[in-house]
């Protein structure tokens, strides 16, 4: 039962050339052919009869319990079905009290058995792996495997990255500006401190970055929406919320910053969170910073080091035509917003102005001819030994605006040097990687 398709190709070698390939796909897809028509024989009449009476007795008794049931529950539904009943799964999630569904549409019904499937992934996913009683989303995270990664950045968001085609540069100690990630520090606490483009489009290509040159994952400081259970429906696809969680990210807040700068890890925050990432038409590379200095102080307290960077190439890949100022005019868009929103805390319930308006909405976009996505990492900032900071609100402030300032300059050199890139169009990407593979890294502009 199951895939056959999926199931054959199971323990094939990457290894192999195509033709190998073929032929030892071809073998274990034949040597399977026998047992299927031997389930008559193995498998007689009176006997399947007697078995099916013995399972309808069990499934009574069995659903008559669920209710009961109080253990954390895992759910995986295939969309092939073979043997269970249309809709099981739909069934299992209203019985069960505390119960996660996963849906995988394009599978058969022997799911561990199929290529591709790994279950670690699912476990961490939904964040029910866990040391302890409770899932602490800094202690209980664990690194994603080569396999992980090779199906997140290599199929899954393969696509993303080629249309993107991110280059990255930063700044040494002295100043200058290199390619690639050589002005980075090799070990933490680091803060990376930046700009939100629209719909976080560049926060994909900032994690896989770092994961391919330096070989570390960056905790990033998130919105709610991506762990607040009342959402689960949303995530039931293995979607974008299992893959944030996958790869580092936490709900953003003071405790768990602490509690990762104490474990010396890359930490990434966006002090312009949802404001930035869901924009008004016109704001583009507009910062809304808060006047919050928490994690300058922070920063100084653990010795952190502090990168600004700046990132630009949303306005070559999006045009805003409808957005939080038009759809709140329309009432019942209005409406759904507001209930949307309703079951989440305000993070700055405290800030006055636009600074502070943290609404969470869908503005609506246009595609445009891709152009390319910049990075520019800066000088870093060496926070260890700034007692000063801690207790002088003053010093804090300077430094805080000092990041700020060093954010806009990178987003202003990058927007002035990718007119020099020769291969900013996606027609001149797509014939480097013609001529010179796929896999290449297409140049960009001279620091």
């Amino acid at each position: 039962m199951g895939n056959p398709l999926n199931m054959a190709m199971v323990s094939l070698e990457n290894s192999l050339s195509p033709q190998e390939t073929l032929q030892e796909f071809s073998n274990k897809l034949t040597s399977m052919l026998p047992l299927v028509s031997e389930l008559g024989d193995i498998i007689q009449m009176g006997t399947l009869v007697w078995k099916l009476k013995l399972l309808k007795s069990g499934a009574n008794y069995a659903n008559s319990q669920l209710h009961m049931v109080q253990a954390e529950v895992l759910l995986l539904a295939s969309g092939i079905e073979n043997l269970p009943p249309s809709g099981e799964a739909d069934r299992l999630v209203k019985s069960l009290k505390n119960c996660k569904v996963r849906y995988f549409r394009n599978r058969g019904d022997r799911l561990l058995m199929e290529d591709g499937f790994n279950l670690l992934t699912v476990i961490k996913g939904v964040k029910m792996y866990r040391r302890g009683r409770q899932w602490d989303c800094v202690n209980d995270f664990l690194s994603p495997t080569l396999s992980e990664f090779n199906r997140t950045f290599g199929e899954d968001f393969k696509l993303f990255h080629q249309l993107l085609s991110p280059a990255m540069l930063s700044t040494t100690q002295n100043g200058k500006i290199v390619h690639g990630l050589d002005g980075v520090p090799d070990k933490g606490p680091v803060l990376f401190v930046g700009y939100h483009q629209l719909l976080a489009m560049e926060w994909a290509a900032l994690i896989e970055g770092f994961l391919r040159e330096k070989k570390t994952v960056i905790r990033t400081g998130a919105h709610q929406v991506f762990f607040a259970g009342n959402y689960e429906t949303l995530r039931q696809e293995l979607s974008l919320f299992d893959f944030v969680s996958m790869y580092g990210a936490v709900p953003v807040s003071p405790i768990n910053t602490y509690k990762l700068f104490e474990r010396n890890e890359f930490v990434l925050l966006y002090p312009g969170g949802v404001r930035e990432a869901l924009h008004r038409k016109g704001e583009t590379y507009k910062l809304f910073w808060p006047d919050q200095t928490e994690f300058v102080r922070m920063a100084a307290r653990f010795g952190v080091t502090v990168i600004p960077f700046g990132c630009v190439g949303e306005d070559d890949f999006l045009e805003i035509v409808v957005d939080y100022n038009d759809q709140k005019n329309i009432p019942y868009i209005r409406d759904e917003i507001k209930s949307f929103n309703r079951d989440f805390t305000r993070l700055r319930d405290t800030v006055k102005g636009e600074d502070g308006n943290q609404v969470l909405h869908l503005p609506v976009v246009l595609p445009k001819l891709p152009g390319r996505l910049y990075f520019l990492f800066g000088r870093p900032i060496e926070m260890e030994g700034m007692d000063n900071v801690l207790t002088d609100r003053k010093k804090a402030n300077q430094v805080y605006f000092q990041i700020e300032l060093e954010v806009e300059n990178a987003m202003s050199y990058l927007k002035r040097k990718r007119n020099e890139d020769p291969y900013r169009s996606i027609a001149r990407r797509a014939l480097y990687q013609a001529t010179w593979g796929p896999s290449a890294q297409v140049p960009t502009f001279e620091p």
